[in-house]
């Protein structure tokens, strides 16, 4: 697997400067207003885009933070707290976790969204590829977990997306150098896997949040931690 970095295109530093920030505030707001209303995600992409003049990747950014009431409300239902995952299993969304983890050390945007989640504007589409900071953030997700007391973690990858054998075979490795009591599975439809667990579940995709009994909002509480004297390292944008 090639090394590179995940982070910033070349005109992210333009398109989401602090001019935008209110903007997509009330273009978040827009957005969990008319999805509450059973608009389509398509619809309403289009209308509050164009009505805010938001180019393919601020839109993108839209996707990604906007949220209705009804669904911000649930999710905070069924979060955990950090001292619930004392002596429980959890389970992990891999790519998902180690994408937004990899964007974030490597200097790019993440966005918090209206439920309070972190998340990035990166994607897999089919084929995953190592970063400099991948092991970072492998190993800063075992030590921040063992440090919450969870028993052990089941990291979840999806089959189908090249190198994810590798993948699997570079968390096992470090779990024996660290001493992490990980588990790795590669599955056809991981989504559907977690959206069933009875334990903790670490993710940020929405549908899995919306069907899960318990998940903890890592991200954050990583990013709040961790991770908030290197705020150099990455950006923030609050909306």
């Amino acid at each position: 697997m090639s090394k590179r970095n995940r982070g910033k295109q070349p005109k992210d530093d333009q398109w989401f400067a602090p001019k935008w920030h209110p903007v997509l505030t009330q273009a978040a707001d827009d957005f969990g207003y008319l999805r509450s209303r059973q608009y389509s995600d398509s619809a309403i992409l289009r209308v509050v885009g164009d009505r805010y003049k938001l180019n393919k990747r601020q839109r993108n950014a839209l996707l990604r933070i906007a949220a209705s009431d009804q669904e911000v409300l649930q999710r905070k239902k069924s979060m955990c707290s950090p001292a619930d995952l004392q002596g429980r299993k959890v389970e992990i969304d891999g790519f998902n976790l180690l994408i937004l983890l990899e964007c974030a050390l490597s200097g790019g945007f993440v966005f918090k969204a209206r439920d309070g989640t972190y998340r990035d504007i990166s994607s897999v589409h089919g084929s995953y590829k190592r970063v400099v900071k991948t092991e970072k953030a492998m190993v800063l997700t075992g030590k921040a977990l063992q440090g919450l007391g969870a028993s052990s973690v089941m990291w979840y990858l999806d089959k189908p997306v090249s190198n994810s054998g590798r993948l699997k075979t570079m968390l096992r490795e470090l779990s024996e150098q660290y001493d992490f009591p990980w588990e790795e599975q590669l599955v056809y439809n991981p989504d559907k896997v977690l959206a069933e667990s009875e334990n903790i579940v670490i993710t940020t995709d929405s549908w899995i949040l919306d069907k899960v009994e318990n998940w903890f909002n890592f991200g954050a509480w990583l990013f709040d931690v961790h991770l908030k004297d290197q705020a150099n390292h990455f950006e923030i944008i609050r909306c």
